[in-house]
């Protein structure tokens, strides 16, 4: 059966950062690596959309202690974990969709998300995107590190099945819950292209989760 969002993660609380560690191929790298591609500078400003509970900003605050992060997630119990986590750095938290939330123009010197974007369309992706580039600065950037469909053929599959189990489920098509609907890195570059960015460069690949940079 679906679940929504707040319902699937709640439910995978207890072991979340393990299981995302040892059960996904590559995790213990390309969290590190993830967190390596992020600014440096001392108080530069991240955006990270789908933080849940913080894996990625573990490796990156022990790369740069003075960075300045918002993390937007739907789950209150993912943030609550983090939250625990992340006492003594400079780090906000929003509760709720990064589709919906507002991001301050011209604000951010790089923004990130890891293993959150795989559940969306193309054309909801854009409009995020859109907003997305207008708030990063000049020289910032996004790095999207996530799980990728391998062929076009297995794209439309997964978004095919997943229509199917709401008419099945009696669940309104526009509603959300949680099933996987990656594009491919081709799609996904020609959507963060098409939002403003004007280089996209996939980076590395641990199996089917890629890093992907995208340059303001």
């Amino acid at each position: 059966m679906l679940e929504t969002m707040n319902e699937f993660f709640k439910n995978r609380l207890e072991g979340y950062d393990e299981h995302m560690l040892t059960e996904i191929e590559g995790a213990k790298e390309f969290y590190p690596y993830t967190a390596a591609l992020l600014p440096m500078k001392r108080g530069a400003n991240v955006l990270d959309l789908g933080c849940g509970t913080g894996l990625e900003l573990e490796y990156y605050f022990a790369l740069n202690k003075e960075a300045s992060v918002v993390g937007i997630d739907l789950s209150p119990d993912m943030l609550a974990e983090l939250k625990r986590k992340f006492t003594d750095r400079k780090i906000k938290l929003i509760c709720g969709s990064y589709f919906d939330i507002p991001f301050e123009a011209n604000c951010y010197d790089a923004a990130v998300s890891v293993e959150s974007l795989h559940h969306f369309a193309a054309e909801d992706k854009l409009l995020l995107y859109q907003k997305l580039h207008a708030a990063l600065k000049p020289e910032g950037y996004f790095i999207l590190t996530d799980y990728f469909a391998e062929s076009e053929a297995l794209e439309q599959e997964y978004f095919k099945r997943l229509r199917t189990l709401k008419k099945e489920q009696g669940i309104a098509d526009d509603a959300f819950y949680h099933y996987d609907t990656p594009l491919t890195v081709e799609h996904e570059t020609a959507v963060l292209k098409a939002a403003g960015f004007s280089k996209v460069e996939a980076l590395r690949n641990w199996g089917a989760t890629y890093s992907v940079k995208a340059f303001v």
